[in-house]
């Protein structure tokens, strides 16, 4: 379903309306089919904003969409106002139900530059680099002509630390302010190139608004549409906040110390029936929230001087803005913090996309998405040849009238690096299965902090194997080996043909310490 309200039924939904915030289309119109009429395809630029372990429930504009007890989780009133990305809401679209197609930094992000699945980009876990034959969003427009970048956190090179200017563009040509991995909080020109101020470390003391790394990475945003607004450009900034360290330059590493962050209350919910990969944590876990408001408060504020900058540069109304994440942070929920699981605070992920004269401002598309559909949609609604290779789907026709193409089936789907579980999730239902846990389906609608499975009421049995079906066909059709262990596929084929009671196949319990879920530059 999709639901495209007015521009000022959204504002109001989103008790928004920032002065001067909001970027501004004054091409838009109605063509005599009573839809957007377009601007030359061709005159399109591409700027997508890009982040690093985004909570979904810190941007304002998510929030108005949730009962007030989901969107301030962590206490009444307890919220950061992000205005510059709600902007981007308010010009275009807000996709509610996006997801990860793996919650992890590297193989997320291969998935939605190239438009294929973690496992078959060759990055399928963190630090492994991707395949040199993948043709990403950036390359297919460099080869239309658009000139291209890329600044920011790129982590599809290997285990280089911090690995400056990889020597593979994949089409992003100037690629000066890219660097591999990292989430350093300072950076700096230098004679012979950008570099981490003060050597590689992660300190945060003598930064400033020149130097800190969110800071730095949108000034040269702002130099790229400068230096190339005369013709079409391709974009992509990746901040690596709010990822942790939680750690933030001043003033806004002292903006929400006044507020009582609280557990949120799936941290205390009981475990029974839940799988491993989402049962809350015995000894519940929250880092520290007001740095992490302060970090997004942060970026916001810089989406705003880029915003500004497309407005003063005289291409806002012919720029595509797209604002994401590579996969969230649970921030508390069920107990945990950082990501690697299925659970929405992990696997649910913001996107946000203004395109002018194509997407109607306000819509807002319920249906499930994933980041591995970002390039083949961005192609589509560019107007440019679609890529034979691509395993996502195209969701330009959803963007600009709200109607599914043919055979669209409203289904997501993520995956574990480690193999530990696969996910299948709709507008309202999520359905896990792993190596090590009995089924899990989480009915979103009525249980949106995730804490009761139901996947053996008798009610549900439809929709378990509607969802193992659809994972079966995806497990086919992309080649997803997680879906050949024993115990998984006994699972899914059970789920998606068998009859009478569930019997649990016989699962390998593996000893040791549990695996970290976090990336190995976190430390």
């Amino acid at each position: 379903m999709v639901q495209q309200n007015s521009r000022r039924d959204f504002l109001k939904l989103a008790g928004l309306g920032v002065a001067g915030a909001a970027l501004t289309f004054p091409s838009l119109g109605k063509n005599e089919g009573g839809g957007f009429q377009a601007l030359e395809k061709s005159q399109f630029n591409l700027l997508v904003l890009h982040t690093d372990e985004h909570n979904f429930r810190t941007l304002g504009c998510y929030r108005a969409l949730l009962p007030k007890e989901q969107g301030c989780i962590w206490g009444e009133g307890i919220a950061v106002e992000t205005p510059h990305l709600d902007s981007i809401a308010k010009s275009g679209a807000l996709c509610d139900r996006c997801y990860t197609s793996s919650p992890v930094c590297t193989p997320s992000r291969a998935a939605f530059v190239s438009g294929r699945f973690p496992q078959n980009t060759g990055a399928p876990s963190n630090d492994l680099p991707m395949n040199d034959d993948i043709i990403t969003f950036g390359e297919a427009l460099r080869r239309h002509g658009y000139v291209t970048g890329y600044a920011g956190k790129w982590h599809l090179d290997g285990d280089a630390k911090p690995g400056w200017s990889p020597r593979r563009q994949f089409g992003f040509t100037e690629n000066r302010y890219m660097f591999n991995r990292g989430h350093w909080k300072q950076l700096e020109d230098t004679p012979t190139g950008p570099a981490v101020k003060g050597g590689n470390s992660y300190a945060i003391k003598g930064a400033d608004a020149k130097s800190f790394t969110t800071d730095f990475l949108a000034d040269k945003v702002i130099a790229f549409i400068q230096a190339h607004k005369g013709r079409p450009f391709c974009f992509m900034v990746s901040f690596p906040d709010p990822h942790g360290p939680n750690s933030v330059r001043a003033p806004y590493d002292t903006l929400f110390e006044h507020l009582k962050f609280q557990q949120p209350r799936s941290a205390y919910a009981p475990a029974a029936g839940l799988p491993s990969c989402a049962a809350p944590f015995a000894k519940p876990q929250l880092e520290n929230m007001s740095r992490y408001f302060g970090m997004v408060k942060c970026i916001d504020d810089n989406v705003g001087k880029i915003l500004g900058a497309l407005r003063a540069a005289g291409v806002a109304e012919k720029t595509i803005v797209v604002f994401t994440s590579d996969h969230g942070d649970m921030c508390g929920e069920h107990g945990r913090v950082n990501k690697g699981i299925p659970l929405e605070g992990s696997a649910r992920i913001p996107f946000l996309i203004a395109a002018p004269g194509l997407i109607k401002p306000g819509t807002v598309i319920h249906e499930a998405l994933a980041n591995v559909d970002f390039k083949p949609t961005i192609l589509g609604l560019l107007g440019l040849p679609a890529d034979a290779k691509d395993e996502g789907r195209d969701a330009s026709a959803l963007l600009r009238g709200g109607q599914a193409p043919a055979g669209w089936k409203n289904v997501a789907f993520s995956r574990n690096s480690a193999g530990n579980w696969l996910m299948a999730v709709s507008t309202r239902y999520k359905f896990i299965v792993s190596n090590d846990s009995d089924p899990c389906l989480f009915d979103l609608e009525a249980d949106p902090f995730e804490v009761r499975n139901i996947f053996a009421l008798p009610a549900s049995r439809p929709v378990v194997r509607e969802l193992a079906q659809a994972l079966l066909d995806y497990a086919k059709r992309c080649k997803e080996e997680h879906a050949e262990q024993p115990s998984v596929k006994a699972d899914l084929l059970w789920c998606a043909e068998g009859s009478g009671a569930y019997k649990a196949p016989n699962r390998e319990q593996k000893k040791g310490k549990r695996r970290k879920l976090v990336e190995e530059d976190d430390k």
